[in-house]
């Protein structure tokens, strides 16, 4: 029959489009090898919204709901979502997020029937929805949006639970816990200045002209980044943690600003208002290239893992060096525990606090477990990463030697660890265990064709007050490499509330000008390492790199510590003396800054 026709096709192509959604949906979020079968999804999911918006009218009479709408723009949101996780494009976080916003703006899993407000699995549909829509607001730092979402999220996830008593919902308690947890921890600096890079913050017009002039022998592009993180107990959302999320936001271009001040208007196409209340399928599919700047460069490709076994971070590490272009630089951040990943325990120091990680340092010669034989291995204990939830000697340990291999490209190492360094000895050290004599690897001097770039973190985090030193505020040297000011202030236990806002502005000028003038001298030095003048033109990458002379010089001095190199940052190959933490031009920024902040007394300048 005729009337049939419609519904019959509507459920033939929403059938056809979940077959397809369903063979990308877990497909792996590195490589740069095509996959040709996105398109063919995206294609699916067009053709049965284009054909629900051209036959609303007739599905809506043969009993079409609401919340089918819902389920078909949440799919093509998730769809979306999956590919700039894939490729780190923009345009695709922003189209998730129109058809994200315009679910909850219209309410398509709201107001159905009776019945369906009883059926279970609808109910899950939209708990789903709620936890997609949180993380894509989340890495777009919409926490106006995020705040509005997790209080919606809270009361449906009361109301479910007092709906279907006989279901327990405590997986959907988690995620609402793990959002509250997250925005604990970042809100305090929701404010201030975005931690992808920005033009009118991260671009220096003072120093611009020399870093335009400056050429290497070589110019590396950053194409692609792996960022990795393996902590007990860090603060996640879904599988990002407050370290890789802030890294990945490091990592890419700021829009130009005009997403945050559009909405999304959608008109009949007699130019009347579509009706809210209505059962809509109009979505402005194309909306988002009005949001896009096209003058921006394109984002790194990013692959993030969330606790990665050894042999799988191993394994898409060589999947992206494989496919990495010539001209091109990889980045590897890799935040996890050294040795055995135990707990912190804390020590006093001088009136500040230092947390501290007990943990085998290269110079130790042998657990107690191998030298029973007790450790699964033969072998003595070798500095190394602590990827797994029990000890298992071998199979969970990342061993510097490891990333051996993957230096035949370029590459761009961030470690943060609490043994971070034990990628840095340069002489091979032996390990006497019986009669035999083994010979420990490291990575720095052992590269297999291009010299690896090294920032390595220090062994232990420095702060002003034990208050301050929580780990779950992530990674203290990540958020100096990510947000360094905010950075500061957690050392020192300051709240930007505290601040007025010339006060902060001030402070920010202060970097900004620091940074400039580091860049000029970075441009201009004879004595810049290859390793480093080959990043430089990059700017994600130089970024990073000005922030850690001032993360470097920051805990240097703090206190008078600079004889203790456990609180110390390494960089390898060394950067100019004329940026190092003793550089009378380094040290006076960091005393302006000191000085504006009334942080003086917490500083000891010897060159000053």
């Amino acid at each position: 029959m005729a009337e049939d026709a419609v519904p019959k096709t509507f459920r033939a192509l929403v059938e056809s489009a979940e077959r397809k959604f369903a063979k990308v949906r877990d497909a792996p979020s590195y490589g740069r090898g095509p996959n040709h079968y996105f398109p063919k999804v995206f294609k699916a999911y067009m053709k049965l919204w284009d054909y629900q918006q051209k036959n609303r009218s007739k599905l809506v009479e043969s009993g079409l709901q609401r919340w089918e709408i819902g389920e078909i723009a949440s799919r093509i949101g998730q769809l979306y979502f999956v590919q700039y996780m894939r490729t780190s494009e923009a345009r695709f976080l922003l189209e998730s997020y129109i058809f994200y916003e315009a679910i909850l703006n219209r309410g398509y899993f709201e107001g159905s029937s009776v019945k369906a407000l009883k059926d279970r699995g609808l109910r899950f549909k939209e708990l789903r929805f709620y936890a997609r829509f949180l993380l894509v607001s989340l890495i777009l730092n919409r926490w106006e949006m995020v705040r509005l979402l997790l209080d919606r999220f809270k009361a449906l996830v009361d109301d479910s639970r007092a709906q279907f008593p006989d279901t327990t919902f405590k997986e959907w308690k988690v995620v609402m816990q793990e959002m509250v947890r997250f925005m604990k921890v970042d809100s305090p600096f929701s404010n201030t200045r975005p931690l992808r890079y920005c033009a009118i913050f991260d671009s220096h017009p003072n120093s611009l002209p020399y870093v335009a002039r400056f050429h290497a022998k070589k110019v590396l592009k950053l194409r692609d980044a792996l960022l990795m993180s393996y902590h007990r107990n860090e603060v996640k959302f879904a599988e990002l943690t407050t370290d890789t999320f802030r890294m990945m936001q490091c990592l890419e271009w700021e829009p130009s600003g005009s997403f945050y001040q559009k909405q999304v208007v959608e008109v009949h196409e007699n130019g009347i208002s579509t009706d809210q209340s209505a059962t809509s399928g109009l979505i402005d599919i194309n909306l988002v290239a009005d949001m896009t700047d096209p003058s921006l460069p394109p984002n790194p490709k990013k692959a993030v893992l969330y606790r990665p076994s050894a042999t799988q971070l191993l394994a898409v590490l060589a999947a992206i060096c494989d496919d990495l272009p010539h001209d091109s630089v990889m980045l590897i951040y890799i935040a996890a525990s050294g040795d055995s990943g135990q707990t912190s325990q804390r020590k006093q120091v001088s009136g500040s606090v230092r947390t501290s990680l007990k943990l085998n340092t290269v110079h130790e010669c042998m657990s107690e477990n191998y030298v029973n034989g007790k450790g699964g291995s033969s072998h003595p204990s070798e500095p190394s990463l602590w990827l797994g939830p029990t000890r298992s000697a071998g199979s969970n340990n990342l061993f510097p030697a490891d990333l051996i291999p993957f230096t035949r490209r370029p590459a761009f190492f961030i470690i943060d660890s609490d043994n971070s360094h034990s990628f840095k000895a340069e002489k091979s050290l032996y390990f006497h265990h019986n009669r035999f004599s083994y010979l420990i690897i490291v990575l720095h001097g052992a590269e297999r064709g291009e010299p690896a770039a090294l920032l390595l973190s220090p062994l232990r985090p420095t702060f002003k007050s034990q208050s301050n030193s929580s780990s779950e505020n992530g990674s203290q040297f990540t958020f100096f490499l990510t947000a360094p000011l905010p950075a500061f202030f957690q050392m020192f236990g300051l709240t930007f509330s505290d601040a007025d806002v010339e006060l902060m502005e001030d402070a920010e000028s202060i970097v900004s000008s620091a940074f400039a003038e580091w860049e000029i001298i970075l441009s201009t030095t004879t004595t810049l390492d290859l390793v480093w003048a080959q990043v430089l033109s990059e700017p994600l990458l130089r970024r990073i790199i000005l922030r850690f002379i001032f993360c470097r010089s920051v805990l240097t001095n703090f206190g008078g510590r600079e004889g203790n190199e456990h609180y110390i940052p390494v960089c390898l190959p060394e950067l100019p003396d004329s940026v190092s933490p003793n550089s009378g031009i380094v040290q006076s920024a960091v005393t302006r800054l000191a000085e504006h902040l009334k942080l003086s007394h917490c500083f000891r300048f010897d060159n000053l």
